[in-house]
């Protein structure tokens, strides 16, 4: 019986959720930091190949010299 109960609360909990507004500014927020974290790993990925193919050039110029 507790689990019939449990949906109705959380569907209870998400409409209050929904219908507040600082619910929407968190949302908004919320978005705005997704935004920017998908930013961060595309730069961080840019960073990753750039330094990769760094120490790939070194290591070949290593290798040469012995």
């Amino acid at each position: 019986m507790k689990s019939r109960l449990l949906p109705s609360r959380a569907v209870q909990r998400l409409v209050r959720f929904a219908r507040d507004r600082r619910a929407a500014t968190a949302i908004e927020y919320g978005l705005i930091v997704s935004l920017v974290v998908i930013a961060m790993i595309g730069a961080f990925t840019q960073v990753a190949d750039v330094t990769t193919a760094l120490w790939g050039n070194i290591s070949t110029k290593v290798s040469k010299t012995n």
